[in-house]
């Protein structure tokens, strides 16, 4: 029997989409790969930004410090919000909030004002990738999950990848105001095709939120996110805030927030609910895919430094580093998928996880003499093993749990993703500045002194992605759960 040439993810037998879920799964990626791609661009502008705007470096990373706490705190909320609002209203909502943030950023005049442009993107931004993977995991059959996914995987980690590419070249060309206005009409386009084709996939029900778990939540994974963006920022010499503060803050708000978590789900009033973490399948892959973030997003933060500081390259050049990394991940993440689907994971994870090791490990003796061909090389091994990586962790994930879960644990999964993206940023510029400090003090060159610092990071970061290496082989493919869409 042949598939339908419709559809164009079909792996299997089973009967392709509808035409009208398939428009509103290709809007959803194409405005979440629009929303996330908005996260990295300000890695190589902000430097810009600091000179333009007449602000000092501690000031100048709050443009990215408050984008990733807004998203901490906005995040918990969205598997309450996808079980409440329909997926028109969410969508619309959240797409509205980020376009009308980027006009504003486009439009700011002084730092203040593209502040909250920033906090008002990321309130969109927050919402549309846990909306598009519970919008596919309630709509896509088993069987086809895995192609699906690696669509999502195309979003998650090409759209960051690509990030600097083209900040580098609006930078370069046009000024940092352009950044913004590029993506905004794309932004407002989505938008507007959204609001015509996007259509509610799933039921809402009339669940009320909990008062006390919102502030718990805030306080919880907003501390810290805020903990772990200051230990760099302290460590840089720029943070007044004692480093221990915020962690002792945000450990006491999130395991209040667990416990009330853990009481209001007998009834199924949870805000956030935890039972997703019941499914060990649940707990490996979403254990392995926080390793691979952090060491993701310390290394798109640490190689554009270290191109710009050690080897004098451009914004634009710089950016060039991982455009090739991108690329190969936006063609081998629908064919990892589809591997997925007819091999489970361990046959991608495996060798994955290896290339992702083996990516930090190239990373680790670069000096004032490393070619920019050996960092493309290198990136290009770390983004190809992320490729076989992500996908089948996150399928995994989301599929080993039951349907009426879905929501949430795409919350959970998004939470903690921007926790290990704060941690690998965090872990990374701790260290390469402690280690550089510590060489100008006993009498090294300042350019010397940051490169043995970026070396140890990359060694400490190689070293964790061993942790990867054994976890991954005590994956399996997830049954379908009970109520789980199979044809």
């Amino acid at each position: 029997m042949s598939t339908a040439t419709t559809d164009p993810t079909a792996t299997t037998d089973t009967p392709p989409l509808p035409r009208e879920h398939l428009l509103v799964i290709g809007t959803l990626l194409v405005a979440s790969f629009v929303v996330i791609l908005n996260e990295t661009v300000m890695s190589v502008a902000v430097p810009v930004l600091q000179d333009d705007l007449g602000v000092p470096p501690s000031t100048g990373q709050w443009l990215t410090t408050a984008f990733m706490l807004t998203m901490a705190v906005v995040i918990p909320l969205t598997g309450y919000l996808i079980q409440r609002v329909a997926t028109r209203t969410l969508y619309v909502a959240a797409m509205s909030l980020f376009t009308a943030g980027t006009v504003l950023a486009f439009a700011s005049q002084g730092f203040a004002m593209l502040l909250v442009a920033r906090v008002v993107q990321a309130s969109g931004t927050a919402v549309m990738l846990p909306l598009l993977m519970t919008t596919v995991m309630t709509i896509v059959p088993v069987a086809r999950r895995g192609a699906m996914m690696g669509n999502i995987t195309v979003v998650i980690a090409v759209a960051p990848a690509l990030g600097p590419t083209l900040s580098g070249f609006v930078l370069d060309h046009f000024g940092w105001r352009w950044i913004f206005g590029v993506v905004a009409p794309i932004a407002l386009a989505a938008l507007v095709v959204g609001a015509r084709y996007v259509v509610s996939v799933a039921a809402t029900g009339d669940q009320r939120i909990d008062a006390v778990s919102v502030p718990l939540s805030a306080l919880g994974l907003g501390g810290l996110v805020y903990g772990l963006v200051g230990i760099g920022e302290h460590a840089q010499g720029s943070s007044g805030t004692p480093t221990w503060l915020p962690f002792v803050v945000g450990g006491v708000a999130l395991a209040a927030f667990v416990a009330r978590q853990l009481q209001l789900q007998r009834d199924d009033r949870a805000l956030l609910d935890l039972r997703v973490f019941t499914s060990g399948q649940f707990r490996i892959a979403t254990g392995a895919m926080l390793i691979a973030m952090a060491a993701m997003f310390g290394s798109f933060l640490l190689l554009p430094l270290f191109a710009q500081q050690t080897l004098g390259l451009s914004a634009l050049e710089t950016g060039l580093i991982t455009l090739p990394g991108g690329v190969v991940m936006g063609v081998t993440g629908p064919f990892v998928g589809r591997l997925y689907d007819r091999l489970g994971p361990r046959v991608l994870v495996v060798p994955g996880s290896l290339l992702v090791s083996a990516g930090l490990w190239l990373l680790v003796d670069v000096d004032a003499d490393t070619s920019v061909a050996w960092l493309v090389g290198a990136n290009l091994v770390l983004m190809l093993g992320l490729s076989a990586t992500f996908t089948p962790l996150m399928t995994t994930a989301l599929g080993s749990v039951e349907p009426r879960l879905y929501s949430y644990a795409s919350a959970v999964v998004g939470s903690l993703q921007q926790v290990a993206g704060a941690a690998g940023a965090a872990l990374f510029i701790t260290i390469m500045t402690v280690v550089s400090a510590s060489g100008v003090d006993a009498g090294l060159g300042e350019g010397q002194a940051f490169v043995d610092g970026v070396q140890r990071a990359f060694l400490v970061g190689a070293i964790l992605s061993l942790v990867l290496v054994v976890l991954v082989p005590f994956l399996r493919k997830a049954d379908a759960p009970e109520g789980a869409p199979a044809h």
